[in-house]
C-alpha cells in the first residue's frame, strides 16, 4: 500500500484543536519558586443555586420542586460548611484559590471577605451553578462571563485571572472567549498533570492548569460514595505519589473541595488529617494558589 492510500486509510477523529498531543516524557524542564518540583493548591468552590429550578448537586434523588432537602444541604455549605474549612485553613497557614458564583455577592457576601483578607485568589465560577454554560448561545455565554468578570471586579477591585465553569461545562467557544474577555488561565482540562497552553482564535493566549476530577470531592463523595477517610487517604497517596514523580518532572496537584460536602463535620475531621499531612512538607513543595501556578507556568513556558 502507497503512502498516499495509507494516509486515506487512516481515521481522522473529530478534534478539539486546543492542543497537541505531548507525552509527559518529552516537556520543557523547569522547577516552581524554591528549587521545588510539585505545586499543590486547594481550588474551593463557593457556590449558590436557584431555590425550586435549576441544577445542583444531590445529596438524595431529588423529588418534585421545590426541592427543599438537596437545596438546604447544598446551602449548608455558606451557612457553616465554609467557616469550618476557613478556621481549618487558618490553622495550617494554607492559601486557596476560590472559586466564586458571582450569585454569592448578592446571597452572602460575608463568606468572601475572610479570604479576601487572606490574600486568597478570587477566580470566577460563572454566575451560579444551578446553570450550565454549555448549552448557552454564543452572544449569551459571553454574556454570562462578562457579568460574572464584572461583579468579582467590582468586589475585589481586580479581575480574575482564571475561569473555572460551573460543572465544568463548556461550549465549543468557551476557551476563545476567555482568553477575549482577559482570562489568563482556565481550570476546566484535565488532561494532564502539568499547564499548557491551549490554542484560541485570534492568537489569544489561554493556559490550561490542571484542575482535579479524582481528588474533587463531587465526583468521589456524591458519585462514587467514597467515605470520607478514604478520600483523605486518597489526597495523601495522590500527594506522596506524586512528590516522587515530581523528581523527573515539575507536577501540580490540585484538590478540589466543596463546603457542602467536606465542610460536613465527620468529613471535615478526615479532611484534616489529609492536609496536616501535606502542610508537614511545606518547605519541600510550592504550596500556592492555582494563578501563582499559571504565572510562573506561563513565564517558563514558551507559547506555540
Amino acid at each position: 500500500m502507497d503512502r498516499a492510500a495509507v494516509a486515506q486509510a487512516l481515521m481522522r477523529l473529530p478534534s478539539h484543536n486546543r492542543y497537541d498531543y505531548a507525552p509527559i516524557t518529552r516537556r520543557p524542564d523547569y522547577d516552581w519558586p524554591n528549587g521545588t518540583r510539585l505545586a499543590v493548591y486547594i481550588g474551593l468552590n463557593l457556590e449558590h443555586f436557584a431555590f425550586g429550578e435549576g441544577l445542583g448537586a444531590e445529596l438524595a434523588p431529588g423529588g418534585p420542586q421545590p426541592d427543599v432537602l438537596n437545596y438546604a444541604w447544598r446551602d449548608y455549605g455558606n451557612r457553616v460548611g465554609v467557616w469550618r474549612l476557613l478556621d481549618l485553613f487558618d490553622a495550617l497557614s494554607l492559601p486557596s484559590t476560590v472559586l466564586l458564583n458571582s450569585s454569592i455577592y448578592d446571597y452572602c457576601p460575608e463568606i468572601v471577605a475572610p479570604f479576601r483578607a487572606r490574600g486568597d485568589e478570587i477566580a470566577g465560577h460563572g454566575r451560579s451553578n444551578a446553570e450550565r454554560q454549555s448549552v448557552l448561545g454564543e452572544a449569551e455565554e459571553k454574556r454570562l462571563i462578562a457579568e460574572t468578570t464584572v461583579a468579582i471586579r467590582h468586589h475585589e477591585g481586580k479581575p480574575p485571572a482564571g475561569w473555572l465553569s460551573p460543572w465544568i461545562a463548556e461550549s465549543t467557544v468557551t476557551p476563545d472567549l476567555l482568553a477575549e474577555a482577559g482570562y489568563g488561565y482556565t481550570l476546566n482540562w484535565c488532561h494532564d498533570d502539568q499547564p499548557g497552553w491551549m490554542q484560541t482564535r485570534g492568537g489569544g493566549k489561554l493556559l490550561s492548569v490542571p484542575y482535579p476530577q479524582e481528588l474533587n470531592d463531587i465526583p468521589a463523595i456524591v458519585a462514587r460514595k467514597i467515605e470520607a477517610a478514604t478520600f483523605a487517604d486518597m489526597i495523601i497517596d495522590q500527594f506522596d505519589e506524586m512528590r516522587d514523580q515530581a523528581v523527573a518532572q515539575p507536577l501540580v496537584m490540585g484538590i478540589a473541595l466543596h463546603p457542602y460536602i467536606v465542610g460536613q463535620p465527620f468529613r471535615l475531621r478526615q479532611l484534616r488529617r489529609a492536609l496536616a499531612h501535606i502542610t508537614a512538607a511545606r518547605d519541600d513543595i510550592y504550596l500556592c494558589r492555582a494563578g501563582d501556578i499559571a504565572a510562573h507556568a506561563g513565564a517558563c513556558l514558551p507559547a506555540d
